[in-house]
């Protein structure tokens, strides 16, 4: 770290050792800015990595209490919950995002898929063909995660009117497909917005303040 006070040399960005009397005052100037200015930054990281800290454990201690009082227990990071203030005015939600993938289950639902499509006569089902089109982009290598899962919500019928059962496998074989890669849990802190009903979010990123 270069020291401003009884300094004979600086270390440059190339490792190079200059001669204190060689370096550019505003150079100096930056030097002892960026660095106090980073001191700052970490002093606030850590009192964020805190905060975060004692808002999981509190947050989990009362849901803890609440799961008591019905005789339950607390399972794992699976689902959301939310705390309110009595008023409605403040809420504290704590939030899991769980990242999903395929196995290789989804390229025999591809196949069914692929069946069904040709089965069905030129011009029917158009809109659906487009939804599974926009879900399976393989040729760019992009499948979306959510417009795949989303095909499962159709109810698709033969020529006859009667459940394609093609299309019920490929749905069942998207389901066994889904691969739980793994999970992030966020809480997250709103507030209304005085004079109306619109809760409005704390932001904690330095950049949205």
């Amino acid at each position: 770290m270069n020291d401003l006070k009884e300094q004979s040399w600086w270390e440059n960005s190339q490792g190079h050792r200059v001669p204190s009397d060689r370096v550019k005052p505003e150079d100096k100037m930056k030097d002892e800015l960026s660095r106090r200015l980073m001191a700052g930054a970490e002093s606030v990281q850590q009192v964020i990595r805190q905060f975060k800290k004692t808002a999981f454990e509190e947050t989990l201690a009362a849901q803890q209490l609440i799961f008591d009082q019905y005789g339950a227990k607390v399972g794992g990071a699976g689902g959301n919950i939310s705390f309110r203030s009595y008023d409605g005015s403040i809420e504290v939600k704590v939030a899991v995002n769980k990242t999903t993938g395929f196995g290789p289950e989804l390229g025999a639902a591809k196949a069914l898929i692929d069946e069904c499509i040709e089965s069905w006569s030129e011009g029917s089902n158009d809109n659906v063909r487009a939804l599974i089109n926009h879900a399976f982009q393989v040729e760019k290598g992009n499948i979306d995660t959510a417009r795949v899962l989303g095909l499962r919500q159709l109810d698709m019928k033969d020529e006859k009117g009667n459940p394609d059962a093609r299309w019920k496998q490929a749905m069942d074989a998207i389901g066994n497909a889904v691969i739980v890669k793994g999970s992030a849990t966020y809480v997250r802190f709103y507030k209304r917005e005085p004079g109306t009903d619109k809760m409005v979010g704390v932001p904690l990123d330095i950049a949205k303040l």
